[in-house]
């Protein structure tokens, strides 16, 4: 895949709403991004969650901002007058995550703004996908830009691998938090969805998101498998989820016709 890696060249400010102190930066090439960060409480776990589940999320078509990769070098942070950001700041030398940031964009209210059957019906197929929790009323992570549905931190996704030793089960499990999700009550076209998207999610492109992880992000402390064998886990879980699709289909369908 051709993701591009940047230098942050300047910490601009916290974004104290996301619970890993995520933060605006800005690039070498001129641009400004939301920064994930690689030393945040989750490390770099949710750092794949994020960049696997916005990727495909863009390849279903769902709007998504521009993901990249961002490199912060030794010296960046030691001038940082907050010690909570230095640390950070100091735990995360090397490659982050950078989303591009969408200048006015409004937080998705659905109080306010509608969404169409097909869009909602993608993205509560996506999440239930990925397993991400966390897209509810409370915290939508959906965002109104240019009068478009744009998502947003899909670092809640894939919880299978802060286990990793169920993965195999959970692969082909429900999603009963789906119950919870801002856009079902608008999801009414799952059935049809689910056929678009599983023509869509070719395993040739879920293998070449998984080979695009960055390697050192795949080294964790306590687990002893390979680079190699983690990225295999990342692909027979997808290919397991979505050959087994209609388990979570129903699961939403049925919590929709609960809650509406």
């Amino acid at each position: 895949m051709d993701i591009r890696t940047e230098n942050v060249i300047r910490y601009m400010m916290p974004l104290r709403e996301g619970g890993s102190l995520p933060a605006l930066a800005e690039a070498d090439d001129g641009f400004k991004y939301v920064l994930k960060f690689r030393g945040a409480g989750h490390g770099t776990k949710a750092l794949i969650s994020e960049f696997v589940g916005g990727e495909i999320a863009r390849l279903l078509g769902l709007k998504v901002p521009e993901i990249v990769f961002l490199h912060l070098d030794e010296a960046f942070g030691r001038t940082e007058a907050d010690e909570e950001i230095q640390d950070l700041l100091q735990w995360s030398r090397g490659l982050n995550l950078g989303l591009h940031f969408l200048s006015g964009a409004l937080t998705f209210d659905p109080v306010v703004n509608s969404v169409d059957e097909d869009t909602a019906s993608y993205v509560v197929w996506l999440d239930s996908l990925l397993m991400n929790i966390d897209r509810t009323v409370k915290n939508t992570n959906l965002l109104m830009w240019h009068k478009e549905l744009w998502l947003i931190d899909q670092g809640a996704s894939l919880y299978f691998h802060y286990t990793w030793t169920n993965w195999e089960k959970q692969s082909i499990s429900a999603f009963p938090q789906v119950k919870d999700h801002v856009l079902l009550p608008w999801a009414t076209q799952l059935d049809k969805i689910d056929t678009i998207c599983k023509q869509k999610l070719s395993m040739d492109k879920i293998i070449d998101i998984i080979n695009t992880i960055p390697n050192d992000w795949l080294e964790w402390e306590g687990n002893d498998d390979t680079i190699e064998e983690k990225r295999n886990v990342y692909i027979e879980f997808f290919k397991r989820r979505i050959a087994h699709s209609d388990i979570f289909v129903k699961e939403a369908q049925n919590a929709r016709k609960t809650s509406v």
